[in-house]
């Protein structure tokens, strides 16, 4: 049976994660630990005791959720079939490429640090905003964001019918409005401090170009299908080339996940939460998506 391995991303987080799991197996607090030695504060105590406030910190959400997504892979890996594809959401595609050996750990753990820092760090907070607009098809989203004034697009294809949408905060909420008139069944803002996936992020996507040139990026040893163009790359440039621009381009989620179907038997969601469990069974529902975050689940798995 082929297995594909799907990585969280930001929002997946939360105080406490993963601790049941550390309770069973040693090795979700030595790879914290890991992370901590690089990041010079436990990271563990972070993750398991919060606050949340502290967690939620961009610069910090982005390693720690690395961290839980790469304690899970290390549990997994030796007792599943060996994984036919990887693919992560946003952040989670660096914990893919640390998974299939492309990116060492601590490099990435200290990359997606500053990658979080400069994103933080492009826009102003308060000047930027996410929403989540749910029962509209892509295009009516895509041409009403295009004919709105200031900087606003599409920022995520999560699944049929679930965008995520980003950019100027007066510009995101007068294209909230407009959806809510043709029919949106839902259009929300998303508590978010940065504003994702677009053009407010290219200042970030040159700091992180430069940041760049000093990771080591090797072929991955497992294919990585990445976010901005649903693709596998096995060029080192390439790689370099996809994670800048998927900072200022959309995360094509649901492409993606055809191409994950395509090469997957069953998807294993390595990391906190199941929020990408869920979006599976919106895009395919006759694929098998199983979320790993705690003993139960991991049983479930493995049963």
């Amino acid at each position: 049976m082929k297995t594909g391995f799907i990585f969280p991303g930001q929002g997946s987080q939360s105080v406490g994660m993963l601790t049941d799991l550390a309770d069973a197996f040693a090795i979700v607090e030595e790879t914290f630990s890991q992370a901590s030695d690089v990041l010079g504060f436990d990271l563990w105590q972070l993750t398991k005791e919060g606050p949340a406030e502290d967690l939620n910190k961009t610069e910090r959400t982005q390693p720690a959720l690395l961290a839980a997504g790469v304690s899970v892979w290390r549990i997994l890996k030796d007792k599943v079939s060996t994984p036919s594809v990887l693919a992560g959401h946003s952040l989670g595609e660096y914990t893919a490429l640390v998974c299939a050996d492309s990116l060492d750990f601590k490099d990435a753990i200290s990359l997606v640090a500053d990658r979080g820092r400069f994103m933080q760090e492009a826009v102003p907070s308060g000047e930027g905003a996410m929403a989540a607009i749910l029962g509209l098809d892509d295009d009516v989203i895509e041409n009403i964001c295009e004919s709105a004034e200031g900087i606003v697009s599409c920022a995520n294809y999560n699944s049929p019918g679930q965008i995520v949408i980003a950019g100027q905060r007066s510009s995101v909420e007068s294209v909230i409005e407009a959806l809510k008139k043709v029919g949106a069944k839902r259009a929300i803002l998303l508590p978010v401090s940065v504003p994702s996936h677009c053009a407010l992020m290219k200042p970030a996507a040159k700091a992180l170009e430069k940041r760049l040139e000093s990771i080591t990026v090797s072929t991955p040893k497992i294919p990585v299908i990445h976010n901005v163009d649903a693709k596998m790359h096995s060029e080192p440039a390439e790689i370099k080339k996809t994670l800048v621009e998927q900072l200022h381009q959309p995360v094509r989620w649901v492409d993606v996940m055809k191409v994950v179907v395509k090469n997957s038997d069953q998807v294993i969601e390595s990391g906190p939460g199941k929020i990408l469990a869920g979006l599976c069974k919106r895009i395919d529902r006759a694929l098998t998506c199983n979320p790993v975050f705690d003993p139960a689940s991991l049983e479930k798995v493995l049963s």
